[in-house]
């Protein structure tokens, strides 16, 4: 799939969620319906969903809404392709996950993998949307800008 066909997907997916989401102050609600959208809009998307920061347990994120396989069910922070993102607040976008250092197989097919911060209104991290690729390379810039400008359309208002 090329650059623009992704966009228009996104544009699509990012249409129709704010459509959906609109007045849903929910969080459950709302990561549940993005994981679902996106996960049916994208067939390279192998694993799709969030990872809570649990207000439990310091520096840790716990699985939440997700389509795909069995999920981790905590990932500290600092660890893995997730635990970075929560820790630096920094997108990862990783071309192949096993050469990245400290990766979580969580599924031993995904290959590839883009990880975005979710800031609440506050700016305070809330989670991480996590999308795994069975394919290596899968993700590139047009799937990180789509995502990180979505995760704020949706959680950050």
């Amino acid at each position: 799939m090329n650059a623009e066909q992704k966009k228009a997907l996104y544009q699509e997916a990012e249409k129709e969620l704010i459509s959906i989401t609109e007045g849903e102050t929910n969080v459950t609600a709302l990561m549940s319906t993005v994981s679902c959208i996106l996960a049916q809009k994208f067939d390279y998307y192998f694993w799709t969903g969030f990872y809570i920061v649990d207000p439990e347990k310091e520096n840790e994120l716990v699985v939440g809404p997700y389509q795909g396989t069995l999920g981790c069910l905590r990932i500290p922070f600092g660890r893995g392709v997730c635990g970075t993102a929560a820790a630096t607040l920094e997108t990862q976008l990783v071309e192949d996950v096993h050469a990245f250092p400290g990766h979580i197989a969580c599924d031993s097919r995904s290959n590839s993998e883009i990880v975005v911060p979710v800031l609440n209104a506050r700016g305070q991290l809330i989670a991480v949307l996590d999308v795994d690729s069975v394919d290596i390379g899968s993700f590139d810039e047009t799937d990180r800008v789509a995502l990180e400008t979505l995760m704020q359309r949706i959680f950050a208002q």
